[in-house]
């Protein structure tokens, strides 16, 4: 192509494609970046929307508790996906419920879907029926030790911090399964 007025140097139609062509690629490729991530909670927007869920102390597993597995689960990310190569299955969600038992997302080997979801219902903003779920979880035997992450980095430690400045405080935060940790203005 020649340099001329018509078409300078730093022109867009010197690359092949017209100026609207590379400016739709562009929105596209932003909207899908903006799709994929999906929201992502600040810990105490968690927490108040847990809260207003009913997780509070559900099961006897306090909104801390919650709000410390959403953290080491999925980084509060309601997009979160992980795929277990062993069991042939995936974690979905802000909770990481697994397709295995919990959901169906029609790839997983003979899935029970115990929550009788879609999988891609665990993925979206609105984390309703991920709350659902993951209340269906903590109610089967295990309780909220069917979570890893929950062993591994929220259990017999003080969680408290999870939800500290977020105006959710409860008189009694169960910081573990069988060890409440009392605290207050002055308690603590």
């Amino acid at each position: 192509m020649l340099n001329t007025e018509d078409n300078p140097p730093w022109s867009a139609q010197r690359s092949g494609f017209p100026v609207n062509m590379k400016a739709l690629l562009l929105l596209g490729l932003l909207l899908l970046s903006i799709t994929v991530q999906g929201k992502v909670f600040e810990r105490c927007e968690l927490a108040r929307t847990l809260k207003r869920l009913g997780l509070a102390g559900f099961k006897g597993v306090s909104l801390a508790n919650w709000v410390c597995l959403a953290k080491w689960e999925s980084s509060y990310n309601t997009r979160a996906t992980n795929y277990n190569p062993g069991s042939r299955s995936t974690d979905y969600g802000i909770f990481q419920i697994n397709s295995r038992y919990w959901c169906n997302d029609g790839k997983t080997p003979r899935a029970v879907n115990a929550c009788r979801i879609s999988c891609s219902a665990l993925l979206t903003d609105d984390i309703t029926q991920a709350v659902a779920c993951a209340k269906r979880v903590v109610s089967d035997p295990n309780g909220i030790r069917a979570w890893v992450a929950w062993r591994a980095h929220c259990e017999n430690r003080d969680v408290s911090q999870y939800v500290r400045n977020c105006g959710v405080w409860h008189a009694v935060l169960k910081c573990s399964v069988t060890d409440d940790v009392y605290f207050g203005n002055s308690i603590k």
